[in-house]
């Protein structure tokens, strides 16, 4: 059997002080999955393929604010993680341009782990 440390995930980080609707937040979080994992079956396909065939494993953890967030994204890009960092059109709640999720991964969970172990979940 091979070890938790060995699967593959993907963790949405959420924005705790925006404080969106349910709805929107889901909406943001389809965002961040989706092209994640886009990018994910584009640049490790292979990869993505342990993710989805294990049954694409998502965890959702919430970060302060912004500038937490963009520290999250900075320490992913330089892990080499996938990542994507999802803005608002700013059709509904909050104004166009708002950075509401980061998603990171399908990577390995040891990885997105020693970025976002640390985050409570939502």
């Amino acid at each position: 059997m091979s070890s938790p440390l060995n699967e593959v995930t993907m963790v949405l980080v959420t924005r705790d002080d925006l404080k969106l609707s349910k709805g929107k937040l889901a909406a943001q979080c389809s965002h961040a999955a989706v092209n994640c994992a886009m990018k994910a079956k584009k640049k490790t396909a292979r990869l993505y393929e342990r993710w989805n065939n294990a049954g694409a494993r998502k965890i959702v953890v919430r970060a302060d604010n912004e500038q937490h967030l963009r520290r999250l994204y900075a320490k992913a890009l330089e892990g080499g993680l996938i990542c994507d960092l999802i803005k608002d059109a700013g059709h509904t709640e909050i104004p166009p341009g708002t950075v509401t999720v980061l998603g990171i991964g399908p990577s390995p969970r040891s990885a997105v782990d020693a970025i976002t172990s640390d985050l409570k979940l939502l």
